[in-house]
């Protein structure tokens, strides 16, 4: 069996590229890595570390044995997080922002569940686009967010953010009843070239996803009515006004003079937890479990 301090002494030489700088990560003497390492070798029975020039890198068995020593490393981490979490009460402020659709399927039930389990929890909550979220998340006024990123244009997540994904789902093409493709099974975007579009606000991650669709397809979109909630672009679709690109999350409730169809190419839409990295107080990770079992029951 492997010593941790002997694998920890290895994957701090991998990370740091010395044992000197490795030392001094693990604030202990350069001939005390060397000594866990030297042990190391005879435990393994293999070489772990070969000159190069003036310095040292891994063998193939080193570079082998330091995956494993990661896996365990990070393991042994999230086991005292987690032994830590016994210890500490969920109470005080969650500040929780989120796109318009997601927050009306994901964190009703979310929420209720766990100020339930935390009663001295105080969640608040903002819904927004992305685009607008991630600098306030950044500048630490918001603790978490949940936000989409869509197949075909997947979104850029600044440094310094972490994420999760939470739920995958498919998009489609929402029409009115009597629009003539509407009885279709689905429908190639490059069809709907002469069509009026409703999306969210420019620069947000549903209306690039929909500019990226079209003009993929030779289409130039007319888009006509800038309108943040699905529930409102939906019912400008009942009217004949315009169609829209809608995903399943917002399906419900639709008007009943409304047609959901298949798009070609075909998208999807994936709902993301996004925090700080670092910043993954008790309080995010038990918001981040009762998300992940809220999707499990849905």
């Amino acid at each position: 069996m492997f010593s941790i301090d002997r694998l920890r002494a290895l994957s701090a030489v991998a990370a740091h590229g010395s044992i000197a700088r490795a030392a001094r990560a693990l604030h202990v003497t350069p001939s005390g890595v060397s000594q866990q390492l030297a042990k190391l070798e005879r435990e393994s029975g293999h070489q772990l570390l070969e000159p190069d020039g003036r310095s040292i890198r891994l063998t193939h068995a080193g570079r082998v044995l330091t995956a494993h020593a990661d896996l365990v490393l990070a393991q042994l981490t999230t086991a005292a997080t987690d032994l830590a979490d016994l210890h500490e009460e969920i109470l005080g402020p969650l500040r929780l922002g989120g796109v318009g659709s997601a927050i009306r399927s994901l964190l009703p039930g979310t929420l209720a569940a766990l100020t339930r389990e935390h009663p001295r929890l105080v969640p608040t909550l903002c819904d927004g686009e992305a685009v607008d979220m991630l600098p306030v998340l950044l500048a630490g006024d918001l603790d978490l967010l949940v936000i989409e990123s869509w197949s075909n244009r997947p979104i850029t997540l600044p440094a310094g953010i972490a994420f999760r994904t939470l739920v995958r789902e498919g998009a489609r093409v929402a029409l009115a009843a009597d629009h003539p493709l509407a009885a279709n099974d689905s429908v190639d975007l490059a069809e709907l070239k002469d069509e009026v579009w409703a999306s969210c606000g420019p620069g947000t991650e549903p209306r690039e996803a929909l500019l990226q669709a079209l003009r993929v397809r030779g289409v130039e979109p007319e888009i006509r009515y800038t309108v943040a909630e699905y529930t409102t672009q939906l019912a400008l679709v009942e009217a004949g006004l315009t169609a829209a690109l809608i995903p399943a999350m917002a399906y419900r409730p639709a008007p009943a003079g409304v047609r959901f169809v298949d798009c070609a190419p075909a998208l999807e839409r994936e709902v993301l937890a996004a925090w700080r990295a670092g910043s993954q107080s008790a309080t995010i990770r038990a918001c981040l479990a009762a998300l992940s079992s809220h999707v499990l029951c849905c």
